[in-house]
């Protein structure tokens, strides 16, 4: 569907009357005559939030300090469940202590958590937590490395007792956009979200003037939504379960109540100036490409990486990988699907849902709020986002205007560095309640209306988004880097990891697990740590430094095999298979991961 003049999210700015939980639900006079109708007689639970909200509406701090809160889910009894996540991402800081997913609960209806607790894969197992993260049928789905995972929830318990299932396994990791967000539908359709290892699919990523790969290979495997079935196991990545393409990293879903519409949210692309400053002007880095609503249909393609959005034309223009010219050349971006609503560019929409309930007034009903967890790439202009948006919808397409409907997160400084909080996840409660998780200090919001019911006072008293095609404005700041790095090589792990002659890649996949001890009770990280570089037990085996072998395939099967008994440079001796009672497919899976650590 073609994003039309008629849903173009240009418009005037109106008077912002917000509130701030204060233990008052009005930010002024004016605001508290507007919202007396409504509002009279009611107060804020707490005062904690700090957040920007419209007239009527309060947010308190339901849980705090979980670790870095990524998506979340709530059931319909009202338990929270989030998925957190750790890594590079977050310069490798300590992960909090216990499994990487957590179950909050309410028991005294007090507004707050008062019950927290934690399950799931931990860095002792070898996890490093994930984004995704779900419920069906009355259990939690969460993503975990490589995996889709369900946890059965026994009766009278909010955590599950047993290690979970796999539902999908071998998802591609790697690259600039390792996630993995998904959505289930009420048949059972596992969509997930397969974002890209790239910026623009060129052979070195972030590069200036390097050409666009062509055809783009990373497509195979990345950069579009896979479809899965979540009432199965033991089900395998492929291409062959490919729903979409062209999508460079959609982290948001919005599942309507007919279940027939299915909206993800799209991350622009990055760099348009700063690789090709032929073409394109210092600010244009800032306000270009627009980020994306999109409806999802199955074999859609959506024109990563050959376009992008550009709000100035209204339409999908070239990219400049690809032959464009700063927007002039269409090409083949024609025949690609273009958005159902845009937004500022790189406000980073990380989180989606669809609203249906009845706490909040009609207005805010049928549509989505958007969690934008915030800018990098408009630096040395002023950072954006950092916000939940509302995007009212009508069946298919944008119907209205688009709104800032909750503010502050950040505090005073709005840049990745400097902000306080990020909103990152986004979820409704069975009460209508809505949950904002934030991933710099895993911090839990809960935003209910107290405005009184069927008021529709808030109508008239918005703050309007700002005009994608609204200019930079003036340079505050250096200009910035990637938050993942600048990894020119991220590309050539699009397809997977690489794989020795005599190996496969679902070898290297168990030898990940066995590696990690998911598998046979390996203790490998325990000498040479979680990414295998080493620790003050064991050698680095990422760096092609062989003190055993040749570094090849059979030469680090048969060091992991014979053991090494009189260490050159350590102290400790590994025993044969490390002291695991591992079978002879065991110990070349294991080789495999170990030879793929090196390859790239």
């Amino acid at each position: 569907m073609r994003f039309s003049s008629s849903f173009r999210i240009v418009m005037p700015v109106f008077v912002l009357l917000t509130v701030v939980c204060a233990g008052c639900l009005v930010a002024s006079a004016q605001g508290q005559s507007q919202a007396d109708a409504g509002t009279k007689g009611k107060a804020c639970p707490s005062d904690d939030s700090g957040l920007k909200l419209p007239a009527g509406f309060c947010a308190s701090v339901f849980a705090d300090d979980i670790g870095h809160a990524r998506h979340v889910v709530v059931s319909p009894d009202g338990v929270v469940y989030v998925n957190t996540w750790s890594g590079e991402y977050y310069d490798n800081d300590k992960p909090h202590a216990g499994g990487f997913l957590v179950a909050l609960k309410d028991s005294t209806g007090a507004g707050k958590a008062d019950v927290n607790e934690r399950f799931g894969e931990s860095v002792a197992s070898g996890g490093a937590g994930g984004t995704g993260i779900g419920m069906y049928k009355g259990a939690v789905f969460a993503e975990i490395n490589d995996r889709v995972v369900r946890y059965t929830l026994p009766a009278g318990s909010i955590v599950p007792t047993d290690p979970g299932a796999t539902i999908v396994s071998g998802l591609p990791l790697g690259g600039d956009h390792p996630m993995h967000p998904f959505a289930i539908t009420a048949d059972g359709s596992l969509y997930v979200d397969v974002a890209t290892a790239t910026n623009s699919c060129q052979p070195k990523n972030r590069t200036p003037g390097s050409v666009g790969a062509n055809p783009c290979v990373e497509l195979e495997t990345r950069g579009g939504i896979w479809r899965y079935d979540a009432n199965k196991t033991d089900q395998k990545f492929s291409p062959a379960e490919r729903y979409a393409t062209g999508i460079r990293n959609a982290e948001g879903f919005g599942i309507d109540t007919t279940g027939q519409h299915i909206f993800i949210t799209q991350h622009g692309r990055d760099q348009l100036y700063t690789n090709w400053p032929a073409f394109y002007k210092p600010d244009q880095e800032a306000t270009l490409p627009a980020e994306e609503v999109m409806l999802l249909k199955q074999g859609g393609d959506y024109g990563w990486p050959e376009c992008y959005y550009d709000p100035v034309r209204r339409k999908l223009v070239l990219a400049p990988e690809y032959g464009g010219n700063g927007g002039v050349r269409v090409g083949v971006c024609a025949d690609k699907l273009a958005p159902v609503a845009v937004f500022p560019a790189h406000w980073a929409p990380n989180a989606m849902v669809f609203y249906d309930k009845e706490q909040f007034p009609a207005r805010y009903r049928h549509g989505v709020f958007i969690a934008f967890h915030g800018s990098w790439n408009r630096a040395p202009y002023a950072q954006g986002g950092y916000n939940v948006v509302y995007q009212p919808l009508a069946g298919d397409h944008a119907s209205g205007r688009c709104e800032i409907f909750a503010d502050g997160f950040a505090g005073a400084v709005k840049t990745p560095d400097g902000a306080v909080h990020r909103p990152s996840g986004l979820a409704v409660g069975p009460d209508g309640s809505l949950f904002v998780a934030d991933d710099i200090r895993g911090r839990i919001y809960r935003i209910s209306y107290m405005g009184g019911s069927g008021s529709d006072s808030v109508a008239a008293n918005f703050t309007a988004c700002p005009d994608p095609t609204a200019p930079a404005g003036k340079v505050v700041v250096a200009a910035a880097k990637p938050p993942e790095g600048t990894n020119v090589d991220a590309g050539g792990a699009a397809a997977g990891p690489a794989v020795p002659v005599g190996a496969t890649r679902a070898m290297v996949a168990l030898g990940d697990k066995i590696y990690h001890g998911q598998v046979a009770g390996a203790a490998c990280t325990g000498c040479h740590g979680t990414s295998a570089s080493g620790g003050p037990l064991g050698p680095d085996l990422t760096h092609n430094k062989w003190a055993w072998s040749d570094g090849s395939y059979a030469g680090i099967a048969k060091t992991i095999t014979d053991g090494v008994i009189q260490p050159k440079n350590f102290r400790s001796p590994m025993p044969p298979m490390g002291g695991s009672q591992l079978t002879h497919e065991q110990v070349l899976a294991l080789a495999a991961y170990i030879w793929s650590l090196n390859h790239h």
